[in-house]
């Protein structure tokens, strides 16, 4: 805290206004957010109490997805795009702990992200945090730090968690995940968490995230709550794996989980797929 009891900040974070990453931090339990982002985080808690218990369980759908990939399906190599704040249980620390050796690059548009990102990462010749725009696929596989890390002959692991709900639908965003899995080998995947609008199935739910979209675009200017049919559309021409595009605490639970049901559980959902 300043001495005129402003919060201090990195040259050139905006902190009078709320930011996506800071925010979710806040859900988290983080440090890393400021008064605008509190208030934005209080707005969305009167609508939807258990949000940090949603921001919980995508962190831990993360976990599960990429131990799996790398574990499992043998994925050496991972693109995190949205990456956000760096948080306990980062991407390469997880995928190192299955196979050692992985390589991590993270991409983010957020000036605060690559801040905490680089400082994170300083050290680390397998890793590293890259600023670019989701809304560029093409300047991202071009980057040439990704192309440093990142082997495009050669099957990776495409993270787009908590992301694509963040563009709107003149953005195309099944356009643009199209576009990057495109670029990818075959044996890749792809794996995406989303909010969710489940319509008639949970109509409480449903007003919910109806209300839930109304303040994330008052205040952040982003945020679609889609339907089932909208964020399958992502995964077209892929194998999806079982069990489908399902709530985040549902895809392949873990004894280690900890997020809780609750109003959020059918407002944010995910899927990994695999390209044939």
């Amino acid at each position: 805290m300043a001495e005129d009891g402003r919060e201090r900040a990195p040259q050139g974070i905006d902190t009078t206004r709320p930011n996506v990453s800071r925010v979710y931090d806040f859900m988290l339990g983080g440090k890393d957010n400021y008064e605008a982002d509190r208030r934005m985080a209080q707005r969305a808690l009167e609508v939807a109490p258990d949000a940090p218990e949603a921001a919980r369980a995508n962190r831990e759908f993360l976990g599960r997805v990429v131990r799996f990939l790398a574990a499992e399906a043998g994925i050496r190599q991972f693109l995190d795009i949205g990456s956000g704040l760096p948080t306990q249980g980062n991407v390469h620390e997880i995928a190192r702990a299955a196979a050692p050796g992985t390589r991590v690059v993270y991409v983010d548009n957020d000036p605060i992200v690559l801040v905490h990102g680089r400082a994170l990462l300083a050290v680390d010749d397998g890793s590293t945090v890259v600023e670019a725009d989701l809304r560029d696929p093409d300047g991202i596989i071009a980057d040439p730090e990704v192309r440093r890390l990142i082997d495009f002959d050669r099957p990776v692991g495409l993270l787009m968690f908590a992301i694509l709900h963040h563009l709107t639908d003149e953005e195309d965003p099944a356009g643009i995940a199209a576009r990057m899995v495109d670029r990818l080998a075959p044996g890749s995947y792809l794996a995406v968490s989303h909010f969710h609008n489940p319509g008639l199935a949970y109509p409480e739910v449903s007003k919910q995230a109806f209300a839930a979209e109304k303040i994330f675009n008052e205040t952040l200017g982003t945020g679609r709550w889609r339907t089932r049919e909208e964020i399958l559309a992502y995964f077209d021409g892929l194998d999806l794996l079982e069990p489908g595009l399902v709530p985040l605490p549902e895809w392949r639970p873990g004894s280690d989980d900890q997020a809780e049901p609750g109003i959020t559980y059918h407002t944010f959902v995910g899927a990994v797929a695999r390209k044939p």
